[in-house]
C-alpha cells in the first residue's frame, strides 16, 4: 500500500511538470526589443521577466540513465583506459578547463579563449598613438531679408536681402608620439558668394595651413611613461596566460587523481566482495554446525548479522566506484552514460622516486604559476608607480604654431587673384603651466601606489613561504604513503594468515565466530588499506609535480596557437590577417605504460579461502594448540633474575622449531 502511494505521488508530480513545460512551450516568444510604436515612449511602470520557456532553448544530449547502486551496469562490456588516453581525453575536451573537487568535476572558470581576449588590449592601449584624421566638408546657403527707404517714394519701404554661398573644408591630421607630444597639420577653406552684391572678391576664398606641436616638459612627458599602459596590457596578458596553465595543471593533476581512486575503489570493491562470500561461507558453514548439534542458534545469529554488516560495506563501495567512476568520466568530458565500462589498466608505481629538496624549491619559485602571477603583479605595480608619480607633477607644456594665410577670388572686372604664397604668415610660441594647489589628489594616488608595492612584496614573500610549506607537505606524504604501503604488504599476508587459520579452527569447532569475524575483517581492511595507500602514493608524485609546476613539463604538454582572420587595418574592403584565438593544450602525452589487465590485478588479488587448498603445502605448519608449555624451573632459593644470556640459552634449546611470527616475517621478509 505504502509503495503504490508513493508511486502514484510521483507519477502526480511527473504530470505536473509535464503540464507546466507544455503550458510555458505554448506561450508566444517575447523579445525585449519590442515597445510600441509611438512618438513618445512610455514609462516603464511594471516587471516584465520572461519565463524560462520564452529564453533561449539550448539542446542537452540525449543519454541512457546512467548507472546507480540499484543498476551498477558492472555486467555491461568493457573497454580499456590506460592513464595516457586518460589525460589525452581529458586536454581535448579542454575548451573549458575542469578540475575535480571531491568526488566530482567543476569548472575552473577558465578557457582556452581567455589569453586571446586578454591580448587585444594591447592594441587598444597601442591606439593612443594612431595618427588621427579629421575630414568635415559642409555647403550652406544663408538669406537674410533687410528693409530700406524706397528711392521713389521716400515715405515707404522696400524688403530686400541677400544670398550667401558658402562650402567649408576642414581637414586635419594629428599624431602622437612616445614622448608625450602631439603634432598636428591643419588645412581650412572657406569659399563665399554673395548675391546680389557689390564686394572686392565674389566670389571668395579663403585658405590657411598651419603646423602645430605640443610637448609637455613635466605631466605626461617621457617614453617610459607613454609605455607604461602598453607595458600593463602585455602583463595583463601574461596573467591571464598562466592563470590558465594554472588551471590546465589542476585539470592533468585531476584526472590522475581520478584515475587513481578510481583503481583503489576497484580493489576495495574486489575485498568487499570478497568479505561477503567468506561470511556467507561462514554462515553456510554455520548453519551445518546447527543441524549436527556442534552450534546454537547465538552462534547463526552472529554470523548472519556478520553478513548483512558485509553486504551493507559492499553496497557502500560498490556506490564509491560508481562515485570515483562518475568523476573520470567528468574530468574526461563525457556523458554520465557509458555503453562499455571504463576499465583503468595502467600499473601504479611500486618504487620509491628520489627528491632533491633543493632542486624543486628553485623549479617552483621559477615554475609555478601562482608564484609568477605574484611577481606579474609586482611589475604591473612598478608602473602604475610611474604613472602615479608622472601625474604628481604640474602640467607645463610648450606649444609651437605656424600658419600660411591665402585668400583668391574674383574681381569685379572677371579677372581673378590670388595672393603670393607666403605674403600672409602667422607664428605663436608658448608655454603653458597649471597645476592644482597642494596636488592633492596626485599626491594621495603616489601614496597608494607605493603601499601597494610593499603589500604585493610582502604577497610575494607570503607565496614563497606557502609554496615551500607545501612542498614539505607533499614530500612529507609522499614518504608516509609509500612507507604506509610497505606496511600494508606485511599487513595483508599476515591477515591472510590469520583468516585462514581462524577459519580452519573454526571449522573444528576451537575457536568462536567472532573471532573468525574479526579476522575477515582485518583482512578485507588490510588489501583497501594497501591499494589506497599506493593509490595516494602515485597521486602525491602528481601532485608534488602540480606543487613545483612542472606537471605539464614532465606529461609532455604544451599550447599551441590557433589563429583567426579578422577586419584589419585597411577596414573591411582589404585583406583580412590572423590574429590569435585560442591556446589549447596538445594531446600529447604518452608517460605511463599501457596494461593488459584492470589496475586492480596488479594488486595480485585471490581469494584466500579458495586458495587454501591449492596453497596448503607453502603455509607454515600447523601449531598444535593442545600441545603443553614446558616452563623453566627456578629453584625458590635462587631469588636473582636472569641474564639475557641465560634467556637466550632456554629459548634455542626450546625452540626446535620456528615461531609462528618467525614464519611470518620470514615471509614478508625481502
Amino acid at each position: 500500500m505504502g509503495s503504490h502511494t508513493k508511486r502514484h505521488r510521483r507519477n502526480r508530480r511527473l504530470l505536473a511538470l509535464a503540464l507546466a513545460a507544455g503550458s510555458t512551450a505554448s506561450l508566444p516568444p517575447v523579445t525585449l526589443s519590442e515597445d510600441p510604436h509611438r512618438p513618445i515612449l512610455p514609462e516603464q511602470r511594471c516587471l516584465e521577466i520572461r519565463s524560462p520557456g520564452q529564453l533561449c532553448q539550448v539542446c542537452v544530449p540525449v543519454t541512457p540513465r546512467p548507472a546507480t547502486v540499484l543498476d551498477n551496469q558492472f555486467d555491461f562490456p568493457t573497454s580499456y583506459l590506460t592513464l595516457n588516453e586518460a589525460i589525452n581525453i581529458t586536454l581535448a575536451n579542454s575548451e573549458v578547463v575542469r578540475v575535480l573537487g571531491g568526488v566530482t568535476a567543476s569548472t575552473s572558470g577558465r578557457t582556452i579563449y581567455d589569453a586571446a581576449i586578454t591580448n587585444t588590449t594591447i592594441d587598444a592601449q597601442r591606439a593612443t598613438f594612431d595618427p588621427n584624421l579629421r575630414l568635415n566638408n559642409v555647403w550652406n546657403q544663408t538669406e537674410s531679408p533687410n528693409a530700406v527707404f524706397d528711392p521713389l517714394d521716400p515715405a515707404n519701404a522696400i524688403i530686400g536681402g541677400t544670398q550667401n554661398e558658402g562650402y567649408g573644408l576642414d581637414f586635419g591630421l594629428s599624431k602622437r608620439n612616445m614622448l608625450g607630444g602631439t603634432s598636428s597639420l591643419g588645412v581650412n577653406s572657406n569659399t563665399n558668394r554673395i548675391t546680389p552684391g557689390i564686394v572686392p572678391l565674389n566670389p571668395a576664398d579663403r585658405t590657411t595651413t598651419e603646423l602645430s606641436y605640443t610637448q609637455p616638459f613635466l605631466q605626461g612627458a617621457g617614453r617610459v611613461v607613454n609605455q607604461a599602459p602598453i607595458v600593463l596590457a602585455r602583463i595583463d596578458t601574461e596573467r591571464s596566460y598562466f592563470q590558465y596553465k594554472s588551471a590546465v595543471q589542476q585539470s592533468v593533476q585531476g584526472v590522475i587523481e581520478a584515475y587513481w581512486s578510481l583503481v583503489f575503489a576497484k580493489t576495495d570493491l574486489w575485498a568487499r566482495r570478497q568479505q561477503v562470500e567468506q561470511a556467507d561461507f561462514a554462515n553456510t558453514r554455520t548453519e551445518a554446525r546447527i543441524a549436527a548439534g556442534d552450534a546454537n542458534a547465538g552462534d547463526l545469529a552472529q554470523s548472519q548479522l556478520a553478513l548483512e554488516n558485509f553486504r551493507a560495506s559492499l553496497l557502500a563501495s560498490e556506490a564509491n566506484v560508481l562515485q570515483r567512476q562518475a568523476a573520470l568520466l567528468n574530468m574526461l568530458g563525457l556523458p554520465p552514460y557509458e555503453a562499455q565500462r571504463t576499465i583503468p589498466v595502467t600499473p601504479m608505481a611500486e618504487e620509491l622516486i628520489e627528491v632533491d629538496w633543493a632542486a624543486i624549491n628553485e623549479l617552483a619559485q621559477r615554475e609555478r604559476p601562482d608564484i609568477i602571477e605574484l611577481k606579474l603583479i609586482l611589475e604591473a605595480d612598478q608602473q602604475r608607480l610611474l604613472l602615479a608619480d608622472n601625474q604628481a607633477r604640474p602640467q607645463l607644456n610648450g606649444v609651437a604654431l605656424y600658419r600660411w594665410n591665402g585668400l583668391e577670388g574674383i574681381a569685379p572686372s572677371g579677372n581673378r587673384i590670388q595672393s603670393g604664397s607666403g605674403d600672409f604668415e602667422d607664428w605663436s610660441l608658448g608655454v603653458n603651466f597649471s597645476v592644482p594647489l597642494g596636488l592633492r589628489a596626485e599626491r594621495a594616488s603616489l601614496r597608494q601606489r607605493q603601499l601597494l608595492i610593499t603589500r604585493d612584496r610582502a604577497n610575494l614573500d607570503q607565496g614563497l613561504h606557502q609554496m615551500q610549506h607545501s612542498l614539505a607537505l607533499s614530500l612529507r606524504n609522499l614518504e608516509q604513503f609509500f612507507a604506509q604501503y610497505e606496511r600494508f604488504q606485511a599487513v595483508r599476508q599476515a591477515a591472510r594468515i590469520n583468516l585462514e587459520r581462524q577459519l580452519a579452527q573454526y571449522n573444528e569447532g576451537i575457536v568462536q565466530f567472532i573471532v573468525v569475524l574479526q579476522a575477515i575483517v582485518d583482512w578485507g581492511n588490510s588489501v583497501s588499506a594497501e591499494a589506497q595507500a599506493l593509490s595516494q602514493y602515485n597521486t602525491e608524485i602528481s601532485r608534488l609535480e602540480l606543487q613545483t609546476g612542472t606537471i605539464l613539463q614532465t606529461h609532455n604538454v604544451v599550447f599551441f596557437e590557433e589563429r583567426f582572420r579578422s577586419i584589419g587595418p585597411m577596414g573591411r574592403l582589404g585583406e583580412e590577417p590572423c590574429y590569435p584565438r585560442s591556446l589549447p593544450p596538445t594531446a600529447s602525452v604518452d608517460r605511463y605504460e599501457g596494461g593488459s589487465q584492470p589496475s586492480e590485478e596488479y594488486f595480485d588479488l585471490e581469494d584466500p579461502v579458495a586458495k587454501r587448498d591449492a596453497g596448503a603445502s607453502n603455509l607454515p605448519n600447523p601449531v598444535d594448540l593442545d600441545r603443553e608449555v614446558e616452563f623453566q624451573k627456578v629453584d625458590e632459593t635462587d631469588s636473582d633474575e636472569m641474564t639475557d644470556e641465560e634467556i637466550d640459552e632456554v629459548l634455542r634449546k626450546r625452540s626446535a622449531t620456528r615461531t609462528l611470527g618467525d614464519r611470518i616475517r620470514g615471509l614478508f621478509r625481502r
